[in-house]
């Protein structure tokens, strides 16, 4: 009788080393931050998501998942997700605004922290569809996407209005991770072998878009999902829960 086991025990290793390659590379966020070096440590941060999301898979597909890795996985979402972007921004832009701009970065960490320990919790029972809150991940790819994004505006504009808008994006991004908005996690596996041409096709077109203007389309990218929990869970499902109401109705 076959098992789901590896055939070869060092696959045990690998989605751990592409976890450890996450933190390594919010680390080197973290100290090119310091240096002064926003771009390329923003670019450290997004370097770490790519990782993040290749640890599970790679577990996945080799049968490697454990509590071990998910542990360590959790860990290093919390400095690469967590304490890598809340200092970038602080040490980027939001430090002009003293105690105001700390407590931001703060709230962002401690919000990432809570985000993290809540679906620890819920994972098992959560649903597949949805994510309860903004992912971390996304909360931190959307400020290093925003530093990368600022060289495409105005000398001017961006002098005066980014540094108020970086304060004011974390603020939003800390409270939507522990809040009750729903996200989409594109983990929809009989939407995508429903609609196959339709996927590759969007996928296709997602890719030439992003390659043509990573800094520009990945920062639209991010905020637009940022924005589209709060449309799915503020607009669509109140008009869908009042049709079935209505549907309701005029059954009974």
């Amino acid at each position: 009788m076959e098992t789901d086991k590896p055939r070869h025990k060092g696959f045990y290793i690998l989605p751990n080393l592409m976890t450890t390659a996450s933190l390594f590379s919010g680390f080197l966020g973290m100290l090119w931050a310091i240096e002064g070096s926003f771009q390329i440590a923003a670019v450290a941060v997004l370097v770490s998501c790519l990782f993040d999301g290749l640890d599970g898979k790679v577990a996945r597909l080799t049968n490697t998942a454990s509590e071990f890795g998910i542990q360590l996985d959790s860990l290093a979402d919390l400095v690469s997700f967590g304490v890598a972007p809340a200092l970038l921004v602080y040490l980027w832009e939001t430090h002009t605004f003293g105690r105001l701009g700390i407590l931001s970065s703060f709230l962002f960490l401690t919000c990432g922290a809570l985000r993290l320990a809540r679906f620890n919790v819920s994972a098992t029972t959560g649903a597949k569809k949805f994510f309860i809150g903004l992912p971390i991940p996304a909360a931190a790819c959307t400020v290093a996407t925003l530093i990368l994004f600022t060289p495409y505006l105005p000398d001017s504009f961006a002098s005066s209005a980014v540094p108020s808008f970086a304060l004011g994006l974390v603020y939003v991004v800390s409270l939507l991770m522990v809040s009750n908005v729903r996200y989409a996690t594109f983990k929809d596996g009989a939407m995508v072998r429903s609609h196959r041409f339709s996927a590759t096709v969007t996928s296709i077109l997602i890719f030439v878009l992003v390659a043509s203007e990573p800094k520009l389309i990945g920062f639209l990218f991010f905020i637009s999902y940022v924005i589209s929990g709060l449309v799915y869970t503020f607009v669509l499902l109140p008009l869908r829960r009042s049709a079935r109401l209505r549907e309701s109705s005029k059954l009974s």
